[in-house]
């Protein structure tokens, strides 16, 4: 049985390359081939497939932003002009990250390893957002767009990009209720989003040009977490 590709690239000639390289390999099939993240989310969204072939930079949403509206995870291998997204895609554990232009033959190693790797990983269950009490009101906040956490006494702040929100409670108490595995405890005071992680040196970390401490003895599990390669 052949495997079912999606194509997703803003680029007309390269998705014409994709489908002809797809074409020419027997185990692949060409199942949808799409502009744009956005016009690829309903079709995703309605039909399982096992390889999807996506851009980094298109116009209006990212790659990466449609990986995380996505409610399965096919095996993802990103394309791109530039190597600048290599860090943040390991991430995300794709598959392969294919520097354009690329051969037919670099288009079969990727394969290779999709074959090789486990089938599409089910997150249809997984809680997607968290309520705070700010303000005197619950706020629904998506888990993706939280960037960091920190504890300011008695209370915690929740930084995302376009407002923060500060709650009273400890960080420990929302360790222990945040159920994604992006996120992990690095230092007593901060609870970080992995995925946002732009740097690291020696014991610290950027997130939106913030820069969190890294403790000591966490440090090895934070290396362990962001997939290094």
């Amino acid at each position: 049985m052949k495997l079912r590709v999606v194509i997703v690239d803003d680029e007309p000639m390269a998705r014409n390359f994709l489908e002809h390289y797809c074409e020419k390999c027997d185990k692949l099939q060409v199942t949808g081939s799409f502009p744009s993240a956005e016009t690829a989310l309903d079709y995703l969204k309605n039909n399982e497939i096992d390889i999807l072939f996506l851009d980094v930079e298109m116009p209006g949403n990212s790659g990466f932003q449609l990986m995380d509206q996505l409610m399965y995870l096919p095996q993802i291998v990103l394309t791109s002009a530039k190597t600048d997204y290599a860090f943040e895609a390991f991430q995300y554990n794709v598959a392969d990250y294919l520097k354009k232009p690329f051969t037919y033959n670099r288009f079969l190693e990727a394969v290779g390893k999709v074959t090789d790797a486990p089938a599409s990983r089910k997150v249809t269950n997984k809680q997607e957002d968290i309520f705070i009490k700010s303000e005197g009101k619950f706020t629904r906040i998506n888990y993706h767009d939280i960037l960091y956490i920190e504890s300011i006494g008695d209370y915690v702040k929740y930084f995302t990009l376009l407002k923060n929100y500060v709650s009273h409670g400890t960080l420990k108490a929302v360790e222990e209720k945040l159920n994604h595995g992006h996120f992990m405890k690095v230092h007593r005071s901060y609870i970080v989003n992995l995925r946002k992680i732009k740097d690291i040196q020696d014991y610290s970390l950027v997130i939106e040009g913030k820069v969190i401490p890294i403790s000591k003895v966490l440090k090895s599990e934070v290396l362990q977490r962001i997939n290094i390669v």
